[in-house]
């Protein structure tokens, strides 16, 4: 099974949003290994969105992630990087096909409500960047049987 690192930002988190969220991810089949809420310091939100350091959004981006709290997870599945692209939209919510969750929940593109990795690379990249390994709990889920083949 893949593993996909998803956060549920400052916006989404402020708006109440965060069981909205977790529970679409939950209600596809996607098991959750590693949850929590933290604010993001400075230096690891740098780290975090280190590939736009030299565009002109990176510092307003690194100041609205570290603007309040977040809730990081880490989600486990078939496909999971792929599937979780998908069911969170275009970054633009405007712009996201009906049923996503940037579409239902956003209507910013700089306050779209998710954020996950964009390949298996970054995703690992991001889940050690957000969570110790002792962090993430391996479990058996007796419902799996159903969800796949």
């Amino acid at each position: 099974m893949e593993r996909t690192f998803v956060m549920v930002k400052p916006d989404g988190v402020q708006r109440n949003l965060v069981g909205n969220i977790i529970a679409c991810f939950e209600k596809k089949g996607l098991k959750i290994i590693g949850l929590k809420m933290m604010r993001i310091p400075r230096e690891l939100a740098e780290s975090h969105y280190g590939e736009h350091r030299d565009k002109p959004f990176f510092g307003p981006l690194v100041n609205y992630i570290t603007s309040g709290p977040v809730v990081a997870m880490v989600l486990e599945g078939k496909d999971a990087v792929g599937t979780v692209r998908e069911m969170m939209g275009a970054t633009n919510p405007l712009k996201a096909a009906p049923g996503t969750i940037r579409a239902t929940y956003g209507m910013d593109i700089g306050r779209n409500v998710v954020h996950g990795s964009d390949s298996p690379t970054s995703a690992e990249r991001e889940i050690n960047l957000f969570f110790r390994p002792e962090e993430l709990v391996n479990y058996q889920r007796d419902v799996d049987r159903w969800i796949y083949e």
